[in-house]
Parts: structure tokens; sequence; C-alpha cells
């Protein structure tokens, strides 16, 4: 009877279950969408925010603060939210091996209600410190979620879903940068006095995930390969899984395990040192630093800009910016209901390289608008372009890769690398593009456009196409390129291999793992 459950070209195909579907918007919805909403939230009340600096300080020390020092505080205000995502990352490898992704997701909840209780009190307390600190630590969550929850739906996604679902977090970072801007409208609480109470509104979507997500399971992989537990393995599978699927996945996460040199989780040295995940480490370096540097934290600090330039109207302008949001979100679902059709690759590529083009597009309209009127509906098309092409593939996409390029033992780490570096990325272009345009004018475009088309040609080259594979079946594609071994036939001993036998569709113990266990 248990060998009919599986399917007889001996493929491994699951179901989207409502059990799957509901992990991974609880996961989105109350982590990656506060990324989105923390990128957009202090736009909106920026005047208010720097009066507030002013009128506190004034208070304090009796003079007012002068331009530059408040434009220092405001700045900080906002870059300390990506050094705390710098933080965050850095601490995914032991919170993930010590409590599991799930609940490394739960437990970090508390950063959000100590930052939100922060941020939301800030202006009663009369202490911008309060702000600065509730951002800070909004960073250290973000760069926590941003790591812990794709790498959590890829481990419990079956490998013909792992694209669906892996890409669901970009649509709901998405999400939040829309939600942040319709909210910071003027008629909602764009206003002077609700600008404490729409940073704090993080959590809200943290306390629907804090009361629901706790009583789903833990990954499977994580339960099997890591903490070798079998009857909890076999319990998180039928929660996720139809039951046709389970006998099959547990064969196939037998085959990664036994493939693996260590059950041991790596270090992040360990892994720079293995020569066997050499162009898999390669290949998160530039994809994860390609999709920060090719220019879109530039082209969203500067839209509005773009837009007064093409004569949109002053305040028509935070109606044009909701425009984009919702172009963002339509553009992330049109890949995330692609990328199984379409597979990794061409998302990438695409994305990459329509993005590349946009920002040629943008320097030759820059340069020609002062002669050419039209030019300036051109350089709002190429922004509404690269917005689109980023969020279609290269906004999500990477934290999908950095998933599958990586076997059980290596994948906190690699998230550690991928984590650092994106926020390292981020903070960088920050910090260099006021100086990069203000020296090379509207060239400065074309860096961001030579940084596309050379990620866009790497995973042309370099990036095997992912879609419908195993990790152990995508490890072996990178093999010969390392220069090392099939590492699948690498044989356990007995007591390291967990037997299985078939019952009711089920896995369940066999006599010898019992008597192994008792032991």
């Amino acid at each position: 009877m248990a060998e009919e459950l599986i399917p007889s070209d001996g493929k491994l195909t699951g179901q989207l279950t409502k059990s799957l579907l509901a992990v991974a918007f609880l996961s989105s919805f109350g982590s990656s969408m506060l990324y989105g909403y923390n990128l957009a939230v202090v736009n909106s009340p920026a005047q208010y925010i720097k009066a507030f600096y002013n009128q506190t300080m004034q208070s304090r020390n009796g003079t007012s603060l002068s331009e530059e020092t408040l434009t220092l505080m405001y700045s900080l205000t906002v870059s300390v939210f990506a050094i705390g995502g710098m933080a965050g990352s850095l601490l995914v490898g032991v919170l993930v091996t010590k409590y599991g992704r799930k609940g490394t997701l739960v437990k970090s909840t508390v950063l959000v209600f100590v930052a939100g209780a922060l941020m939301g009190f800030s202006r009663v307390c009369g202490s911008p410190e309060m702000i600065i600190i509730g951002r800070f630590i909004t960073g250290v969550h973000s760069g926590i979620s941003l790591s812990v929850v794709p790498m959590y739906l890829g481990e419990i996604s079956p490998k013909n879903l792992r694209g669906f679902l892996g890409l669901m977090p970009s649509i709901f970072i998405c999400v939040g940068v829309f939600v942040a801007q319709v909210l910071g409208l003027h008629e909602l609480l764009g206003k002077e006095e609700y600008w404490p109470l729409f940073l704090s509104l993080v959590v809200i979507p943290t306390l629907f995930q804090l009361l629901l997500l706790p009583w789903f399971p833990e990954s499977p992989r994580y339960l099997l390969m890591e903490k070798r537990n079998i009857h909890a393995t076999i319990t998180a599978l039928k929660w996720y899984r139809s039951k046709g699927d389970i006998q099959s996945e547990i064969k196939e996460m037998q085959e990664e395990q036994r493939s693996l040199s260590s059950v041991q989780t790596v270090s992040v040295l360990g892994l720079l040192m293995d020569r066997s995940v050499r162009w898999q480490l390669i290949t998160i370096v530039v994809v994860n630093i390609g999709m920060q540097l090719s220019g879109i934290d530039a082209i969203w600090f500067y839209t509005n800009a773009i837009f007064e330039n093409a004569g949109i109207p002053g305040p028509q302008i935070q109606y044009t910016t909701v425009g984009t949001g919702a172009i963002e979100v339509l553009s992330g679902m049109i890949g995330c209901f692609t990328i199984e059709r379409l597979g990794r690759r061409p998302l990438m590529i695409g994305g990459f390289t329509f993005m590349g083009i946009c920002c040629a597009g943008i320097t030759v309209s820059l340069l020609l608008q002062a002669s050419v009127p039209f030019m300036r509906y051109i350089s709002v098309g190429c922004v509404v372009g690269i917005i689109a092409g980023f969020c279609i593939g290269p906004a999500g996409v990477p934290f999908l890769m950095t998933a599958e390029l990586f076997k059980q033992s290596h994948r906190p780490a690699a998230y550690i690398v991928a984590g650092l570096l994106n926020w390292l990325s981020n903070f960088t272009i920050g910090f260099v593009f006021p100086f990069l345009q203000m020296s090379a004018g509207s060239y400065c475009y074309l860096v961001f456009c030579g940084v596309c088309l050379l990620v866009a040609t790497y995973v042309v080259v370099i990036i095997p196409e992912t879609k419908n594979k195993t990790f152990v079946e995508i490890s072996q594609m990178f093999a010969a390129r390392n220069g090392v071994l099939d590492d699948n036939s690498t044989e356990q001993s007995g007591t390291e291999q967990l037997k299985l036998t078939k019952f009711n569709g089920y896995g369940t113990l066999s006599h010898e793992e019992k008597a192994i266990h008792r032991e």
C-alpha cells in the first residue's frame, strides 16, 4: 500500500496544503513585511521627526540645532536601521541552530514589541534617543528575519513549490513598503500628531505571528538532521504534506544526510574554507551584492526628485509614489506565480538585464531632458521599469538561492554571509551614492547599469537552473565546477542512519532505531 503512495516516476511532487500556505503567510506577514515597512516608514514624517528633534534639544539646551546637526540626527535615524540589520544577520547562525527556524522567528518577536514601545512613547517621553534605539532594534529583527524566513520556507517546501513559497517573503516586503506609503498619506497617518503611532504600528503584524505561528511545526529537515528527532520529523511532515508525499521526502532527506560530511552546523570560517562549496559561496556573494548595488536603493531615494523634474505637481507626488508601490507588489506577484514555470535563471537574467537597460535610459533621459521635453517622461518610465524589474526577480531570488545552493550543514553560515553582505552593501550605497552623484552627475546611473549587466552575465555563465531539484541534486550540479568528487556515495555507519519502515503511508521507526534511542 505504501509503495502506491510514491509516484511511479520516482519524482517527488508536493501539493500546496493549507498548512504550508498558512506558515508562509504568517512568517512573511509578521516578519518580512516589517522590513519593507521600516524601509519606507520614516520618509513621510521626516519633517515632523526633525521638528521633534529640534524642539526637544531646544528645551534641553536652550538653543536650536543647526541644519547640519539636524540632518545628521535624521540621517542616523534612517541609517541605524541598516546597522541593526548587519548586527542581526550575524546572529542568524547561532539562533537557528539553538532554537530552530520557527523558534527563532517566534522568539525574535520580542524585539519588535520593545522597538514599537520605544518609538511609540518617544514623543511623550521627549526622547529622540528612543526613536534611534527603536530603529536599531527593528533593524536587528529585520536582519534576523530576512534570512530566517526564506530558510524556514525553503526547508518546509517540497521542491516543486520551493520557488513559489520562497518568493512569498519578497512579495510581503513590497507590501510593507506599499502599506507605509499608503498610511503615510496626509489623509491618513501623514499628519504631525500621528507619527509616533505610524512608527509603532509594526507591533500589529508581529502580534498575529506570535499568537498563531507557535502552533505550527518546526522545519522537518532541522528536526531530522540537526536534532535527530525522527518522531518530530514525521509529525511535522504529516502536518505540512499530503499523505502521499511523506515517504518520498523522508527518503530524499536521508539521502542528503548520508551525503553530508558532518551533521554539525558549519561555521562561517568553515564555509569560507570549504572548497566543496566554493562556487556556491561565490554565487551568493555576487547575487547579494549585485542586488543592492543594482541601484534600486538610490532609485527609491530619489524617486520624488525624478517625478518633480518630470513636471508632476508637488502635492500629487505622494500619490505617484504610492503608485510605484503598487507596481512593486504586482511585479513581486508576477515573479512568485511564474518562478515554478519559468525557473530561477530567467527571472534573474531578465530582471537584471531590464534594470541595466533602464539605468542607461535614465542617464540618457537626464542628459537630454533640457532640450527634449518628453525625455522627462522617459525617465519616469525608466524608474518604474527598474522597480518592476527588481521586484520580479532580483528582489527575492537571491534569498531563495541561498537556501537552495547549500545543504543543511552549510545553510546557516551561508545565510550569515549573504545577510551581512546584503546589509553592508545597502549601507554602502546609501553612504556613497550622494558623492557618486556629485562627481559623476547623470552618468552615475551607468555604474548601476554595469553592475546589473555583469550580474546577469554571471547568472548566464555560472548558475545552473535549480527548479524542481533536490538539495542533493543541486550540490551534485556544482561538484564538477568545484573540482570535488560526487559526495552522494558517502555512507554513514549503521548507528547514524535513520531507518524507516512503511506503515499506513507514513514513516515510523524501525526496531533497530528504537533500540538505539533507548540506549
